[in-house]
């Protein structure tokens, strides 16, 4: 059943070909086969699985409805609240924290009858982009163990391309939920900021983050975008309108379209990836897409920016976690502001004090005006210069990602590690919607990837390309060969 899409899954069991116990029994079986290789999974609540599996089976025998995700097992990356369950955001601070209630992306996958099967490992508060900084354990790709999965929803990526889930969720800040796709080999979509709530999500940069889906078929990426997306009275951020229809408008022909490349922006590509582009590109020409060049030079300062306004951002976000209120209190303090300062000492680990210092800096008196306020005004460029650009094309396409998978600890110029994200933070920053497909393997066999931009709130059209794409180039089917097989206990 690994080689099954969710869409299949869910076929299977209203057909009676396969209970939802038994499905979700299967990919439990597959998670504690193979995820000790991988370590995507930071809980599996094997109990609470089966338990609702077993419900949905009962729901089935009475003839009751059964919504779009029925038999779907679905991983949760673990900043995104399931009432009752730990929430840790791989920290330290949180290793105790139950949420009090669930996020608006879990309980629309609820009303949907879609299975929890676990939450997966990330980088400490989102904050990375090769999972390195989990305060739990290293993940790893299922490509090549000794490389990184990326960051920092690489659990949920990791996850699904070992085929230990069908689809799973992550958040994207700065390219978290893409560029882990793309090291991973399957699809990783950015919706439009404010498309999907971030009602429950814990707060990294709230002005950049977004919920999003992974799996390894565009049909599901549509899937799990018809349930997630919406308005929500818990979210002012929400885009205030119903869900679209995604699945119904995938085989709308894209002849005709333009895509637009930045090519001057692009012109320090490697020649492995500058060849592997061209490829992609030229398969989009054979399906009648006429490709033309667009200039989006001021996305070559969108790092800068970036790490101006999401550090700052953090370092508001992360005041709440103080020893008092929320997570761990150390037991060396012995005062009010002891509780504070070693509280945060003990349970935050370096990536994340790093980035509230960066931020705390920015907005302080003397250079809020020299750093933060100017970086805003970038980014209102930037999306400028985004929208100037869709005004010639209906797509912008790049690569996802300026390398192929990294081993683990191959960088440690935290600035390098920095630059990982050249090409997708632009996305968050102008609020538009990205999606990372599979396009290639590198010469090493590690997965190669194509990224495609929209308009904002254009999320069906960035969508209906990747799914062309994926007709025409059926990489993400693929799976990393010491994970196809039948697990075996």
């Amino acid at each position: 059943m690994h080689t099954l899409s969710g869409k299949q899954l869910h076929q299977l069991f209203l057909q009676g070909d396969k209970s939802a116990e038994q499905i979700a029994t299967y990919f439990l079986n597959r998670i504690a086969a193979f995820d000790p290789a991988v370590n995507s999974f930071l809980a599996v609540c094997k109990d609470h699985v089966l338990e609702s599996a077993r419900a949905l089976d009962e729901k089935k025998r009475l003839g009751k409805r059964l919504g779009k995700l029925a038999g779907i097992p679905i991983a949760i990356k673990d900043n995104i609240h399931i009432k009752g369950m730990i929430t840790t955001c791989a920290s330290k601070f949180l290793e105790n924290y139950v949420a009090p209630y669930s996020a608006t992306v879990i309980k629309r996958i609820e009303q949907e009858d879609g299975i929890f099967i676990g939450k997966t490992n990330l980088d400490e508060f989102a904050m990375g982009s090769s999972n390195e900084n989990s305060a739990y354990k290293l993940c790893y790709n299922p490509w090549n163990l000794a490389h990184s999965p990326g960051g920092s929803s690489g659990g949920s990526a990791a996850s699904v391309a070992a085929r230990l889930a069908p689809i799973s969720l992550g958040s994207d800040t700065g390219g978290s939920i893409r560029q882990p796709a793309a090291f991973c080999g399957i699809l990783g979509f950015k919706p439009t900021y404010g498309r999907v709530s971030r009602y429950g999500l814990v707060a990294y940069g709230s002005s950049l983050d977004q919920i999003g889906p992974f799996a390894h078929t565009s049909e599901d990426i549509a899937l799990m975008m018809e349930v997630l997306g919406g308005s929500c009275p818990n979210d002012p951020t929400t885009i205030q309108e119903s869900p679209l229809p995604y699945i119904d408008r995938l085989e709308e022909s894209i002849q005709g379209k333009t895509i637009g490349v930045p090519w001057h922006f692009l012109e320090t590509l490697s020649p492995e990836l500058k060849e592997n582009f061209q490829m992609a590109l030229t398969s989009f020409e054979q399906m009648g897409v006429r490709i033309i060049d667009v200039d989006l030079d001021l996305c070559r300062y969108s790092t800068a920016v970036y790490y101006i306004i999401a550090p700052a951002e953090a370092s508001t976000n992360l005041a709440r976690f103080d020893g008092i209120r929320y997570g761990k209190r150390s037991k060396a303090a012995e005062s009010i502001d002891t509780i504070y300062d070693y509280s945060k000492l003990e349970g935050y680990g370096t990536e994340v004090k790093k980035r509230i210092l960066l931020g705390t800096f920015v907005l302080s008196s003397g250079y809020c005006d020299a750093y933060y306020k100017k970086a805003m005004k970038v980014r209102t460029l930037i999306l400028q210069q985004y929208q100037k650009a869709f005004e010639k094309c209906d797509i912008i396409a790049m690569p996802t990602a300026p390398t192929p998978s990294f081993a683990i600890g191959a960088i440690k110029d935290p600035l390098k590690m920095y630059f990982q994200d050249l090409y997708t933070l632009s996305a968050n920053l102008a609020g538009i919607p990205a999606i990372s497909v599979p396009s290639g393997l590198s010469k090493d066999d590690l997965p190669l990837s194509i990224q495609l931009q929209g308009p904002q709130q254009e999320d069906q059209r960035v969508v209906r390309f990747a799914h062309h794409f994926c007709k025409k180039n059926p990489f993400a089917a693929r799976i990393p060969p010491l994970f196809d097989k039948e697990a075996t206990l």
